[in-house]
């Protein structure tokens, strides 16, 4: 029992440190990439920093790269993709905050970009970071031109319409108030708005290192789970967990009446998906003929959460 914890424990040092190194790398990148404060336009500038140097996990980039590791890739390769991913992240949170959208005055906890710039303000530093985000990926001299524009056109799809991030975040708003939705309708909205980012951000790590289409399959699929399981453990969270420790509102999905899985199948029930999405996620990289146990262990990490 004793050895069997202490293996637990190394395990979630070493992915804490992995973890902490891809935080610190993508920083890097990104504070080369983002105008300093004192660069005009100043206010947009701040804007654009205060929302993307928050103190996220850098969790998208952190699975872009371990897969890459996976894969063997040198790090640099995948740094510039990794940083872009942020860019549209940070991007989608900017809006997702706004009063039009969830109303949401904290974020990572701080003010949110539109309370504390403004909402015109804010959809710029929006507007900005999503177009930034395509420009860093189309100059990274790092890749070939045929994957930059690979590159590109997957997470332009992952991130807009009809099965993308945007279209979630419709569907999303949508079904708040909506007594009468399906678990099967849960999980299309979340496909979208949660997971389509999470599975282009693992497939862009095997994009980057050349992997076969059956490994990108598989690494898609591992993804496709660990999209659903962080979407519960999300919703786990919001109604589990005070807004000291979310960083955001705590029960604000309860109050808009949005569509989640505490809400539709009960507390339980809904942290028994997320072990079961947990499973299915390490069963899919089975089919990889590499030591995934890093991806396994962040599966096991978003899993963690919801306890």
């Amino acid at each position: 029992m004793e050895n069997t914890l202490q293996k637990k424990r190394s395990a979630e040092t070493d992915l804490g440190i992995f973890m902490s190194q891809c935080a610190s790398d993508v920083d890097r990148v990104l504070e080369d990439l983002i105008p300093r404060e004192d660069v005009e336009p100043v206010n947009l500038h701040s804007a654009i920093r205060w929302s993307l140097f928050a103190g996220g996990k850098r969790m998208r980039p952190a699975i872009l790269m371990a897969v890459g590791q996976v894969f063997d890739v040198p790090r640099e390769k995948l740094l510039r993709t990794s940083a872009a991913i942020e860019m549209i992240h940070t991007y989608s949170l900017i809006h997702d905050d706004l009063p039009a959208m969830d109303n949401d005055e904290l974020r990572r906890g701080r003010q949110t970009s539109h309370v504390k710039f403004g909402e015109a303000t804010a959809i710029l530093a929006g507007d900005t970071l999503q177009n930034l985000a395509f420009l860093t990926i189309a100059n990274d001299a790092n890749l070939t031109a045929d994957l930059r524009i690979r590159l590109i056109a997957e997470i332009a799809s992952a991130s807009g319409t009809p099965r993308g991030m945007v279209a979630g975040q419709q569907m999303d708003l949508e079904a708040e108030g909506d007594r009468n939705i399906t678990i099967k309708d849960l999980e299309a909205i979340h496909r979208y708005k949660t997971g389509a980012m999470i599975n282009v951000s693992a497939r862009s790590g095997a994009f980057i290192a050349g992997a076969g289409d059956e490994e990108i399959t598989v690494v898609g699929k591992y993804a496709e789970h660990l999209g659903l399981l962080f979407q519960i453990t999300d919703d786990i969270l919001d109604v589990t967990m005070p807004t000291s420790v979310l960083g955001k509102t705590a029960g604000k999905d309860i109050s808009a009446v949005k569509a989640t899985y505490p809400a539709l199948l009960g507390l339980e029930k809904a942290r028994e998906l997320a072990e079961i999405a947990r499973r299915n996620a390490c069963v899919e990289l089975s089919a990889l003929d590499r030591d995934c146990s890093l991806l396994n262990e962040i599966a096991d990490f978003i899993h963690s959460r919801s306890f």
